[in-house]
C-alpha cells in the first residue's frame, strides 16, 4: 500500500493508526504502518515523555507521531474551578439521578475521574509538544484544526509533518492556508468527535479543495477493500482509530466493555453530544439515550458537559456498569467481532487491499473473474 506520502514517510504501508495506547501505536508502527499515540491523557509531561522513550525503544527505528488537542481558541485567565461554577445544579442532579437509577456506586475516598478540562488547555498541548519535540515524531496531528502558527512553524523546524482533522471542505481549505501539510478527511462513520458529511462524498470533496496536499480518508474503514476504495477517491493514505480498540494490545482494561464492543453491530453506535457537549460518535447506551431524551435537560456545551460527566463516566467503568458502558467508536465496530492481535488485523488488511486491487485490475484490463467450480453431484 504505497503512496507518495508513505514514500516520504518511509513507510510500507500508507495507514495511520491512531490511538491511545502505547502498545497499539507501537504495534501499528512495527507492521509497516504509522502509529499515532493521543496525548490528551498526558497531562503530567513527565508521564508522556516516559511513554514516548517507551515507544522509541519499541519501534525498531521506524517512525511514529503523536496527537494533540489544541483548542482553535486561546482561552485565558479561566480555571477549572470557573468552568465548574457554570454547571447548573439542575444537570448536576439529572447525573446523580441517572447514576443513582442503574446503582453505580461512589469512586473510593483519593480516586478522581481520568478526564479534566485541563488535558484541553492549549498550555498543556504546549508542554505536550516540549517532551515530543525531543522525540524522534515524524508526524504532529491536531484533532480540533490546524494548531498555532507557531506551533506550525516549530514542528516543520523539527523535521515534523503537520497533520489536522476536518469534517468538510471549508474546513480543510483553511487548514490548508494555515501552513499544514496533511488534510485527514474524517467522515461521519467516524468514532469520537465528526461532522455530517460521510467519508464516499468527504474524501473526494476534500482532495479536490486542497490539491496537491496530501489527505488521508478516515471514517467506516476498517478491511483492505475500504482501504482501496479510499486511494481511488484520491486518498493518500487512512487514518484508523476505532479498529484498534479490541487488538490484544489496546489497555481497555475492561472486560465488560471490550464484550460489548465485539458484540457491537455498526447500528449500535449513536452521534451524541453526551460525552463532551461536541457531536461524537460513541457506543449507544442507557448513558446516551439519557442525555438525548427530549424530557432530559440535554447535554451543556463543550467544555462544561466533560467536566459534568467526567467522575460519572469514571466510576460507570471503574465499576463496569454494563448498562451505561460505553466508549467513542465508529460504525465500523460492526466488523470488529474478535481479539485480534495489530499484526493479525494488518494481514488482513493488506489481503483485502490485494484482493481489491487484483479485482480491479481484472476489470480495467476486461479480464473475466473465473467462474466459481460446479458442486459435485449428490
Amino acid at each position: 500500500m504505497q503512496t507518495d506520502l508513505s514514500r516520504r514517510l518511509g513507510i510500507e504501508h500508507a495507514i495511520f493508526g491512531f490511538t491511545p495506547f502505547p502498545a497499539v501505536a507501537a504495534a501499528v508502527t512495527r507492521a509497516g504502518g504509522l502509529g499515532v499515540l493521543g496525548a490528551v491523557r498526558y497531562t503530567d509531561p513527565g508521564a508522556l515523555a516516559r511513554d514516548l522513550d517507551w515507544m522509541a525503544a519499541h519501534t525498531e527505528g521506524k517512525p511514529y507521531g503523536l496527537d494533540v488537542v489544541m483548542p482553535a481558541k486561546k482561552v485565558e485567565g479561566v480555571t477549572e474551578a470557573d468552568v465548574e461554577a457554570m454547571i447548573p445544579d439542575a444537570h448536576r442532579r439529572f447525573v446523580h439521578e441517572t447514576l443513582a437509577r442503574h446503582g453505580v456506586p461512589e469512586l473510593a475516598a483519593g480516586d478522581r475521574s481520568g478526564w479534566r478540562i485541563t488535558g484541553w488547555m492549549e498550555e498543556v498541548a504546549r508542554a505536550q509538544l516540549d517532551v515530543a519535540f525531543e522525540h524522534p515524531v515524524k508526524l504532529l496531528a491536531n484533532a480540533l484544526g490546524p494548531p498555532p502558527a507557531d506551533v506550525v512553524g516549530r514542528a516543520h523546524a523539527h523535521g515534523v509533518l503537520v497533520a489536522a482533522l476536518a469534517g468538510s471542505a471549508r474546513h480543510a481549505v483553511r487548514h490548508a492556508e494555515a501552513g499544514i501539510d496533511i488534510v485527514v478527511a474524517q467522515g461521519y462513520e467516524a468514532g469520537g468527535h465528526t461532522g455530517e458529511i460521510a467519508t464516499m462524498v468527504l474524501t473526494p470533496e476534500v482532495v479536490r479543495a486542497v490539491d496537491p496536499l496530501p489527505v488521508l480518508a478516515a471514517g467506516g474503514i476498517g478491511s483492505g477493500e475500504q482501504i482501496a476504495a479510499g486511494l481511488a477517491l484520491g486518498a493518500q493514505g487512512v487514518w484508523l482509530g476505532s479498529l484498534w480498540l479490541t487488538t490484544e494490545e489496546a489497555e481497555l482494561h475492561s472486560p465488560a466493555l471490550t464484550a460489548k464492543l465485539l458484540a457491537a453491530g455498526s447500528g449500535d453506535t449513536v452521534r451524541s453530544r453526551a460525552l463532551t457537549g461536541k457531536p461524537a460518535r460513541q457506543l449507544r447506551t442507557a448513558w446516551t439515550d439519557a442525555w438525548d431524551d427530549p424530557g432530559g435537560p440535554g447535554p451543556l456545551p463543550m467544555p462544561l458537559q466533560g467536566l459534568l460527566v467526567a467522575e460519572a463516566l469514571s466510576r460507570i467503568q471503574k465499576y463496569e456498569v454494563e448498562p451505561l458502558l460505553g466508549t467513542p467508536v465508529g460504525q465500523i465496530v460492526g466488523r470488529m467481532d474478535s481479539r485480534r492481535s495489530v499484526r493479525a488485523v494488518f494481514d488482513d488488511l493488506t489481503a483485502g487491499f490485494e484482493r481489491a486491487v487484483t479485482r480491479l485490475a481484472r476489470i480495467a484490463d476486461h479480464t473475466p473473474e473465473p467462474l466459481p467450480r460446479p458442486r459435485p453431484l449428490p
